[in-house]
């Protein structure tokens, strides 16, 4: 079992772009184990971990809806925005400057066959990230996600989450929301859900945290949560 994770950060990267750069990850991975068990092998598969900054785009997942989106096509250009149908589960969401997203892309036969567990340990990487700012995280009862005051008339969410896994290698990821513009989730309906209010650390805290400094506390905490042995700065 491979627990070294390659560490890449694109900085700010085109959403298709990067889309087509996981899915290349993936199916590496994928053709790797292909590999093995036609042919008795046992070559290691490799884990990668890409952290990424996307200009305004909307996302909706495979079983999203789209009357979600409440803009044209003509309006989503004048916001400087686009769109993508994508491969994820989950609804809507926006990506944006100021957010901090992380795409693991892992085979989980190095770590533990369990998409439930996957995604709770993702979502405990982000609680204790900004608990370390006192901001308290919560998860919501079948919301995949990080919420604030959930229960009260003032839940809110600060962390989006979807996922996809083919033969136990995982793609997409969290999007948290850090420096976010929040004022692009008004025209949606964020991850399908009305009613429900969206945030960001910066609004949180009432001013801006520094990206990197975040995105270190984030990998401290997801290497403790699935036993990584390290992170290595991918040579891509």
């Amino acid at each position: 079992m491979n627990r070294n994770i390659l560490l890449e950060d694109l900085s700010a990267k085109d959403y298709k772009e990067t889309w087509d750069y996981q899915t290349n990850l993936l199916q590496e991975i994928v053709d790797v184990k292909i590999n093995n068990r036609r042919n008795n092998l046992k070559n290691l598969t490799k884990n990668h971990f890409l952290f990424v900054e996307h200009p305004h785009v909307y996302t909706l997942g495979k079983s999203g809806d789209m009357s979600n989106l409440l803009l044209n096509e003509e309006q989503l250009s004048e916001k400087g925005a686009t769109f993508y149908k994508i491969n994820r589960g989950g609804d809507i969401t926006y990506h944006g400057p100021g957010q901090i997203v992380g795409y693991p892309i892992l085979d989980l036969e190095n770590f533990f066959t369990d998409i439930h567990k996957y995604l709770r340990l993702l979502e405990e990487t982000i609680i204790l990230t900004i608990a370390e700012y006192g901001i308290k995280g919560t998860r919501s009862e079948g919301e995949t996600g990080v919420w604030l005051d959930v229960g009260t008339p003032f839940a809110r969410k600060i962390c989006a989450m979807g996922i996809r896994s083919s033969r136990w290698v995982t793609m997409h990821g969290f999007a948290l929301n850090t420096n976010v513009n929040l004022g692009y989730f008004d025209n949606i309906i964020p991850c399908g859900i009305k009613g429900k209010a969206v945030t960001s650390m910066e609004a949180e805290l009432n001013q801006k945290v520094d990206l990197d400094e975040v995105k270190g506390k984030i990998l401290k905490h997801f290497k403790t949560l699935f036993e990584v042995e390290e992170f290595i700065i991918s040579p891509h």
